[in-house]
């Protein structure tokens, strides 16, 4: 069976199931037995997909490219773990909003608009050409829009719903401009063909506006800063919604620049912007989540980083490496959203042993001093120095989130146990992002284009990006140091609510009639 073919029922089972759970008009009916079935069963059929594209391209060639393509349905590498990637936390989902939901009224309509978002964000990533495109991006707004408000009655969730509504709209309409810019620019609709001639260096100044309307649509869908607001505001919806969204959704902006990377590439001003606003972005939401009390919180202000610096990694040219940080960022928010709740009774009932560890100055300079030494030998093991000066400076980046844990075991009065289990640890991370970041450059080759060779503009954002991500990660570390001293009481107030930027946020769209205080502290169990 082609794999265009059988690709194609991974989105039409979960459009099945979407009806079915919208149709249904009984309070006790089959559709919270069934659904979560349906879930397996396209990640069945993703998962035959996958192993039937590597038999065929390991058979025949010495990497992994899949290139399938027709005017309807795109199957290659990209999209292939794409559909891996939401069929497999699509199927958690609605397994678990089946016991979550349990004695709802309109459970069968909640599963049935999961299943209708699963099945246009799969419809999304195979997407062969941009009007199929433009379609199945709309569509997962307007399906992700219903879930968001499942309880309309919530203010909260009307407010953070009319935010998400209007940004969406305009990302929309930004990503139409594109569309038409893109067949102006290559006479075609077709991606495969569009990707072919803008690797040849064609398209000029269309495809130059096209990279823009591309990049203000990315920008929109992944919630960058200003516009991420609606995304710490979701609280009032089930959880099942927030991983989901999380997880899964919010990726569709990073996804878009990763599948027109050769339009990007055509225009390196707008790469450029889209790296600052992620760089930015990603400082901004890692610092306001270390002050965040509510885990479901905390957690949307860590997708509010991670996407920051998934668009940042796509400005910086390392469109590989973006795809891998969506699969592992996807993974480990399913898990956090659909975990916090047993989470907070487990962390309620733990007796801490003894006082909290409180590293000092020199304890954190020893450990970045570790960490730098830990990746500087694994990166010349494995030979990333050979790479782009792009890739060597975001491997520094992440190595600083190990410097923070080797501070948490180094500390002076952290137990020897813990400090050996830490330098386990992070050596261990360390060699599995080596691990994994070889195997994405290798899965993707041919696929996806190399980081160009930088500028001195893409210079000083490569510098600027290492001194400010170590400059935050080296004040994260010394956080116990300063939490406690009387200067730094208002200073947390102000990026508890980060900044305020929410509040100016919504009162320029006027929707903060449609806040009260009882809604703002209701959350959903």
């Amino acid at each position: 069976m082609p794999l265009d073919i059988a690709a194609a029922g991974v989105p039409l089972v979960f459009l099945l199931a979407g009806l079915s759970g919208l149709s249904s008009k009984t309070k006790r009916s089959y559709v919270p037995l069934t659904l979560p079935y349906a879930g397996i069963v396209a990640f069945v059929i993703a998962l035959g997909v996958a192993i039937l594209a590597a038999v065929e391209a390991l058979g025949g060639t010495e990497r992994a490219v899949i290139d399938a393509a027709n005017p309807i349905l795109l199957v290659d590498v990209v999209s292939i773990s794409m559909v891996l990637l939401v069929s497999f936390i699509g199927a958690i989902v609605l397994r678990y909003a089946r016991t979550y939901l349990d004695g709802e009224a309109r459970q069968d309509q909640f599963l049935g608009w999961i299943s209708m978002t699963l099945a246009a964000v799969t419809f999304l990533v195979m997407s062969g050409n941009t009007i199929q495109f433009l379609i199945a991006w709309i569509l997962t707004s307007l399906s992700l829009h219903k879930l968001l408000l499942f309880y309309p009655e919530r203010m909260a969730a009307q407010r953070a719903a009319r935010k998400k509504y209007i940004l969406a709209r305009t990302g929309d309409l930004a990503l139409l401009f594109a569309v038409v810019l893109l067949w102006g620019a290559y006479n075609s609709i077709d991606i495969a063909t569009i990707t072919e001639l803008a690797r040849a260096g064609e398209g000029g100044r269309p495809a130059a506006f096209a990279a823009i309307m591309l990049a203000i649509a990315a920008l929109l869908k992944s919630g960058q800063f200003p516009t991420h607001s609606w995304l710490t505001e979701i609280m009032d919806t089930p959880t099942p919604t927030s991983a989901l969204l999380h997880a899964g959704v919010i990726n569709g902006g990073g996804f878009l620049l990763i599948r027109f990377a050769d339009v990007l590439l055509q225009s390196p001003g707008t790469m450029a912007v889209i790296a600052m606003v992620g760089g930015f972005t990603a400082l901004f939401g890692s610092i306001v989540m270390l002050t965040q009390p509510a885990v479901k919180t905390s957690l949307a202000w860590s997708t509010v980083a991670q996407m920051g610096f998934l668009i940042m990694q796509c400005g910086l040219g390392l469109f590989s490496l973006a795809m891998l940080h969506i699969v592992a960022h996807s993974l480990y928010k399913a898990h956090a959203f659909l975990a916090s709740g047993g989470a907070v009774q487990r962390i309620a009932t733990i007796r801490r042993p003894g006082p909290v560890a409180i590293p000092n100055v020199r304890t954190v300079l020893l450990s970045f001093f570790v960490a730098l030494g830990i990746y500087s030998a694994l990166s010349i093991v494995f030979g990333v120095t050979a790479e782009s000066p792009q890739s060597v400076a975001l491997g520094a980046i992440l190595i600083f989130g190990v410097a923070y844990l080797l501070t948490q075991g180094m500390a002076a009065d952290a137990p020897k146990p813990l400090a050996r289990q830490l330098i386990i640890t992070s050596v261990i991370t360390s060699l599995s992002y080596f691990l994994l970041h070889k195997g994405a450059m290798w899965l993707t080759a041919g696929t996806l284009p190399e980081a160009p060779a930088p500028g001195g503009l893409e210079w000083a954002l490569i510098l600027i990006a290492v001194a400010s991500f170590g400059a935050v990660a080296f004040a994260q570390a010394l956080f116990p140091l300063w939490a406690y001293h009387p200067a730094a009481g208002g200073f947390r107030v102000h990026v508890s609510n980060g900044f305020y930027i929410n509040a100016l946020f919504a009162r320029a769209i006027g929707s903060w009639k449609a806040a009260s205080p009882v809604s703002n502290e209701r959350v959903s169990s």
